[in-house]
């Protein structure tokens, strides 16, 4: 997993920031998706993928994204539009803290496939060893 800072095109009319393929993140985009309108105190995730990669970005807001590979945790807070957390394959991941009015941005490098999915965080350890 990794922090990375996006380029950042500044404009009194309003600032612009981008990514591409293979460019600013290390894989082609499959498919991307937003989660928004998160209730107070929930958390989204909760799971890994076996296959998938992923790049995160807080849009508007913020929120914390705790990634986990079976030997330690780190706790990434994303509140810039800027910034992104690549997150690569195996690594166990559950995004919380959501504020007010957040938009989550995830680019994934594979179509949805529910049986990428590592759910119990028990097999995600053993698959890891």
């Amino acid at each position: 997993m990794k922090l990375i800072q996006l380029p950042k095109i500044e404009d009194p009319r309003g600032n612009l920031s981008f990514f591409e393929n293979n460019q600013q993140i290390p894989f082609e985009i499959k498919r991307t998706y937003w989660i928004y309108d998160v209730p107070g105190g929930d958390t989204r995730g909760g799971h890994a993928f076996k296959e998938q990669h992923e790049f995160i970005v807080a849009l508007s807001g913020s929120f914390e994204v705790v990634v986990n590979d079976g030997k330690q945790e780190q706790t990434f807070f994303l509140n810039r539009s800027y910034h992104g957390l690549y997150i690569p394959n195996k690594m166990w991941r559950q995004m919380k803290n959501f504020s007010t009015n957040s938009l989550a941005l995830v680019a994934s490098s594979t179509n949805f496939d529910s049986m990428d999915y590592i759910r119990d965080f028990q097999e995600f350890i053993n698959l890891n060893k």
